[in-house]
């Protein structure tokens, strides 16, 4: 995306991956023509959304054409690279001009997204890609396959590798995917236990990390719907654990189990993240300021053993 969108969206205040306790705010900043700008320079608008339920993920149906072609008209007409103009125009969807396919192309659509929705899926959950697997021996795998934010290796654009990334999560920075020891931060996903199966939000798990955790700052579980990808809405209100939180309990090894289910073992409950029956789930391992045990890979996290 070219930088001269009319409208911007920033969050402020979601330090720890949203878990923190304090007020989270979105800032809509209107993008005008420069001389407008200088003349009357537009307010920035703050909507409060803590405690609000919001939805950030596209339609998987047909109604996400309708989304895009809101985007295209709202935009100015050279906010996109002009292949990717060509291919909205290939199916309708023109600046300035109504998106009304016929029926023909409308059932066309209906087909095309489905299949676009289940083939995103399978690169994401079943990559047949070895790149993904961050350890042999392990079920974790990166989203960050050739390690450049523009999915590039050298002449190569790795097309399967960005709709693994974007179909996962929404923004990319060159950080991101080139993180260095001691700044930025390292992730890791895992959607299956230690014999490869999906994880059940309806079972309990438990996951060992070795200590010491090399991250300089801190590390930190998130846990997300399968079907959304997006956080997953439990009675916990936190979608998971961080090492800045009170009273997360350490072995005498110094390392750390983390147990993950609808209700907390006895005992366990400031080491438990809660997650819900009837939903799949997946979990993004961050370590923020990672250290080289984490890049040479002598340090790996366990795999999710199956409890019960």
């Amino acid at each position: 995306m070219r930088g001269d969108w009319r409208g911007r969206t920033y969050g402020q205040n979601c330090k720890a991956a949203g878990r923190d306790r304090g007020q989270v705010f979105f800032t809509c900043i209107p993008d005008y023509e420069g001389q407008q700008r200088a003349s009357s320079p537009p307010k920035a608008v703050f909507v409060n959304t803590s405690g609000m339920q919001f939805n950030t993920i596209h339609a998987n149906d047909f109604h996400f054409y309708e989304e895009l072609d809101a985007v295209v008209q709202a935009e100015p007409a050279n906010a996109f690279d002009p292949e990717l103009v060509g291919l909205f125009a290939s199916i309708g969807i023109k600046k300035g001009a109504p998106f009304a396919p016929d029926a023909r192309m409308r059932a066309i659509l209906v087909d095309a997204v489905a299949v676009g929705n289940a083939t995103a899926r399978a690169i994401l959950f079943a990559s047949r890609d070895s790149r993904t697997k961050i350890y042999p021996d392990r079920q974790w795998f990166t989203a960050f396959v050739g390690g450049s934010s523009e999915f590039a290796d050298k002449a190569e654009r790795l097309l399967d590798a960005r709709v693994l990334f974007h179909y996962y999560a929404t923004g990319i920075t060159p950080a991101m995917a080139a993180a260095k020891p001691g700044t930025g931060s390292a992730y890791a996903v895992a959607a299956r236990d230690s014999s490869g199966k999906y994880l059940d939000g309806g079972k309990t798990y438990k996951i060992t990390l070795p200590g010491p955790v090399p991250a300089k700052q801190f590390w930190s579980f998130t846990v997300y719907d399968g079907q959304t990808r997006s956080m997953l809405e439990t009675d916990q209100k936190s979608a998971g654990i961080d090492s800045n939180q009170q009273g997360i309990k350490a072995n005498a090894d110094g390392s750390i189990a983390v147990w993950f289910g609808p209700k907390a073992p006895a005992g366990q409950e400031r080491n438990w993240v809660q997650t819900m029956r009837g939903k799949g789930w997946n979990t993004l391992i961050r370590l923020y300021g990672p250290l080289e045990p984490c890049f040479d890979k002598s340090w790996k996290p366990g795999d999710f053993e199956l409890v019960d």
